[in-house]
């Protein structure tokens, strides 16, 4: 494969966003970002927090975008990366509970759950979304891969790109959550 062709998959990955509302219906995609940008501002003047969550490689894009939100939207967020929470959490109540279980402790309503999974298939992030709709909290999946994944349906707002590998997904979830950030970086340019 060259870079050439690599740029143009990409390119075909991000023409192919859907984003989808908690009923399943297309929105356009800026209308999709300013609903998650109306949630954001209205967590911040809360002070009400955005959570992250992701394994793999999604977990550092968690653990990254978690920090340029919080940098350039002035807004409280928290990621469960700490490797002594999770091997708690895996070891006391199973490792679909790694993220549910520390949210049902911190999470109140009208907070933001940011759940990345590149198949939409990762047990915990699923269990994280359902946690987040039980505490009447706002959940927001970004995934790839199959159209029909477990984690895709479950979010107040879907964010699904059709990359065919982990590759085409991480990179391409990549550009969608740093196009969230620059919306607010654009605000205080």
């Amino acid at each position: 494969m060259s870079w050439k062709s690599s740029l143009q998959s990409l390119q075909t990955v991000l023409d192919g966003l859907v984003v989808t509302d908690g009923a399943g219906t297309v929105l356009d995609a800026d209308a999709g970002f300013a609903t998650l940008v109306e949630w954001i501002d209205a967590c911040r003047e809360d002070k009400r927090r955005i959570y992250f969550v992701g394994n793999g490689a999604s977990a550092s894009m968690a653990s990254h975008f978690s920090t340029d939100l919080a940098k350039n939207a002035g807004v409280p967020t928290e990621v469960f990366t700490d490797c002594s929470l999770i091997t708690a959490t895996g070891n006391d109540f199973g490792y679909a509970q790694t993220f549910a279980y520390p949210l049902s402790q911190r999470m109140v309503e009208g907070e933001v759950l940011i759940a990345i999974s590149s198949s939409g298939n990762s047990p915990n992030a699923v269990e994280a979304a359902l946690k987040a709709r039980d505490l009447d909290g706002l959940a927001v999946t970004v995934t790839a891969m199959s159209p029909d994944n477990s984690l895709r349906g479950l979010g107040d707002l879907n964010f699904y790109l059709p990359a065919e590998d982990y590759g085409m997904a991480e990179s391409g979830h990549a550009v969608v959550l740093h196009h969230l950030v620059d919306i607010f970086s654009a605000r205080k340019g």
